[in-house]
């Protein structure tokens, strides 16, 4: 028997299915795109594995529910070694929560998807990326990101900030009991980033073994997360910190006066922070319509506004490749979303890698 009551609830559905067909299908997209948002906005819920900052995201988030009012983003700031081992561990118990992992560890994001952990799915922005900013339709980069130097102008002289790598040699060499335990950067056995910047380097520094050794004989310290470093340079504790996140280095200059960047020009690499959908999500409609968002000029644009530069050099008004070069002064060297960048992971390549770090580290 039909009631009242079931006859409401047909008609609210049809009026809810008729509204979400009526939302426009961006130009590129599927016909049926508006099926996929109406099931992401039926899903409600978008849960997010990040190593991103909060305050670097959340343009991002408001322009996301803005756009998709009725999916709600759930923010889980993890870092990108433990984001790594949620989705790993999730995946073995068969529990999978998150929706969407997206962190700065590129070489582990990619691993996650040579592991079949991550779905595969073909956005309709894939087309306007850079082709090494996508890895088997499953991995997207989301952004483009230099390495930097974050120094304190007070105690620094202006002739020992570093400009190449092997300036940065000379003056820890030259200048050891100035800089003794006054340098830093990260620690590739914690950081998921700081590994991934430090094996960039091996292939690209000629001298990358003795700058390690040259760090190590200064008594340089490593940390596992950024903010560690930047609280360690304003205090003064430090001078200066390399292999920096760089749009974290900018950030923290406008900040704080004190704080200078530099760059490396010899080499900068830019790394991109990697964007996939763990299989098995339990709201994979609203993860695709969030990873769609993220890589269209809306999502670019509201990166940028966070501080994150864009992976496309097509959305006027934001930091991107070209921005970048003209204010480095020279062209940032994309890491590529490749099996090369994940070369490293390799538990023989990586355990001798570290073995030879701890061994410069002994100066």
């Amino acid at each position: 028997m039909i009631t009242r009551r079931s006859t409401f609830a047909a008609l609210a559905a049809a009026v809810a299915a008729s509204r979400a067909a009526a939302q426009p299908v961006p130009a590129g997209y599927p016909a049926d795109y508006a099926d996929t948002v109406a099931k992401a906005k039926a899903e409600g819920k978008v849960a997010i594995y990040t190593s991103t900052d909060l305050g670097q995201g959340q343009k991002l988030l408001d322009g996301f529910k803005a756009a998709f009012p009725g999916i709600d983003p759930e923010w889980n700031d993890l870092g990108t070694t433990s984001a790594f081992n949620r989705v790993v561990s999730e995946a073995a118990a068969k529990q999978v929560g998150g929706d969407i992992a997206w962190t700065s560890a590129l070489d582990l994001q990619l691993s996650l998807v040579d592991r079949g952990l991550a779905a595969a799915y073909r956005s309709a922005e894939a087309a306007k990326l850079p082709g090494w900013a996508i890895y088997k339709d499953a991995g997207y980069g989301t952004t483009l990101e230099p390495a930097a130097t974050v120094y304190n102008k007070r105690l620094l002289p202006a002739e020992l900030v570093p400009k190449t790598h092997a300036d940065l040699l000379r003056i820890l060499r030259d200048n050891k009991a100035k800089l003794d335990g006054k340098v830093a950067t990260y620690d590739p056995e914690k950081s998921g980033t700081g590994f991934m910047f430090a094996v960039d380097s091996l292939a690209a520094v000629p001298n990358f073994w003795d700058l390690a050794t040259a760090f190590g004989a200064a008594h340089g310290k490593v940390y596992g997360g950024s903010g560690s470093m930047r609280e360690k340079v304003i205090s003064g504790e430090h001078m200066l910190a390399f292999n920096v996140i760089g749009s974290y280095a900018v950030e923290w200059a406008k900040a704080d006066p004190n704080l200078g960047v530099a760059y490396l020009t010899d080499h900068v690499p830019a790394f991109s922070r990697v964007m996939l959908i763990p299989k098995g999500a339990p709201h994979p409609h609203a993860a695709q319509v969030f990873l769609d968002y993220v890589l269209s000029p809306a999502g670019q644009k509201a990166l940028g506004e966070g501080g994150l530069a864009s992976i496309r050099t097509d959305v006027p008004g934001t930091e991107n490749a070209d921005t970048l070069a003209k204010q480095i002064g020279t062209t940032p060297s994309p890491i590529p979303l490749s099996a090369k960048s994940t070369e490293y992971l390799d538990s023989k390549k990586r355990a001798e890698f570290l073995r030879q770090w701890r061994k410069a580290m002994q100066g």
